[in-house]
């Protein structure tokens, strides 16, 4: 039997209710967070395989149980697989089943993570994630951990760190270096690599794809539903262990948070899942000038508002040296082209 391979369009109903149904009948729930999809059709149009990408990441593959057998999901992993390298993603990831591991292990990808009876966590990179610890600065005594966005840097970010830094011998401090938000990750760099400098016992790493990544964790980036929410935060903390052992990780700090749902919910699941893997979950409450909490969001929003002088006192020099700087024009206006400076 031949199949035609066909792109299913968000604006398509009658795909999409296809692609549903076959996803709810392989017990696939649709990904909330999907920017292309693809699908093998019979002669009577009938879907018999289908799959979808976010970013860099293969998501909702399915066969129906009637067409097992006949190599379609190679089809469609090989077809997107093509599409992600045409747009310069060389290092793909994927989402599936436990159950269905071994399709994907004969098709090239290999496990960095799992969740157990849930799903598991792949790579077309054999020593992908091996590398990437290789590449980390390890420490041979227990330390502790900070992983942070920093859009931008503030006073906050620095009390947490000090905090981290007076407790502990070593604190490896984790970047996200995702190009997310409306500041560039090099000027995140620079502002957090220039507000620590002067604590000796920091060591501090970019995350990588590993880290609360739209691979890892779509829905730190984006809206999305609870459960949806804590299954990736689950996902990031298996992998996140897996680091942790690799530098003697035993603590991780984080700010409290009220103003995030994302970041709350990703914070309460820490405090359940970090002590599973022998790792101490520590909140830090936020640092306050005036009665008033230091954020990022309030700088943004300061920013947004053409009311910086308001929020330099929540800058370390560095970071208001450069918001105060013609450098920072750019970054600016990004951050006034923002419908929702708060969140993003």
């Amino acid at each position: 039997m031949s199949y035609s391979l066909e792109t299913i369009l968000p604006s398509d109903k009658r795909f999409n209710l296809k692609m549903d149904t076959l996803l709810e009948a392989e017990g696939i729930r649709r990904d909330g967070h999907l920017d292309y999809s693809c699908g093998l059709f019979d002669d009577d149009y009938n879907l018999v395989a289908t799959g979808s990408s976010y970013g860099n990441t293969l998501r909702c593959l399915a066969v129906s149980s009637e067409h097992r057998g006949e190599g379609l999901m190679n089809q469609v992993v090989s077809h997107l697989c093509e599409r992600l390298m045409g747009k310069g993603y060389m290092h793909i990831f994927l989402y599936t089943k436990l159950k269905n591991m071994k399709i994907f292990s004969d098709l090239g990808f290999y496990e960095i993570a799992r969740v157990e009876e849930t799903l598991v966590f792949m790579e077309n990179r054999r020593n992908g994630f091996s590398s990437f610890l290789n590449s980390l600065k390890k420490t041979e005594t227990e330390s502790a951990c900070i992983v942070m966005n920093a859009n931008p840097f503030t006073m906050g970010h620095r009390y947490l760190v000090e905090k981290a830094a007076s407790e502990n011998k070593y604190v490896h401090l984790f970047l996200l270096s995702e190009e997310a938000g409306p500041i560039p990750f090099s000027v995140r760099k620079k502002l957090v690599t220039e507000g620590i400098k002067d604590l000796e016992n920091v060591i501090f790493h970019e995350s990588g794809p590993y880290m609360i990544s739209s691979a890892t964790f779509p829905s730190y980036f984006l809206p999305d539903g609870d459960s949806a929410i804590k299954a990736h935060a689950i996902l990031d903390i298996a992998i996140f262990s897996k680091i942790a052992q690799y530098l003697n990780i035993k603590s991780r700090y984080v700010g409290s948070e009220k103003t995030s749902h994302v970041t709350g919910l990703y914070n309460s699941v820490m405090e359940t899942e970090l002590p599973k893997y022998g790792i101490r979950f520590v909140e830090v409450k936020r640092l306050e000038q005036d009665g008033v909490t230091v954020s990022a969001s309030t700088v943004r929003q300061a920013i947004h508002d053409n009311c910086l002088e308001s929020v330099l006192p929540m800058l370390p020099e560095s970071a208001a040296s450069f918001f105060t700087s013609p450098e920072s024009e750019q970054v600016k206006k990004n951050i006034r082209a923002m419908a929702d400076p708060r969140h993003y």
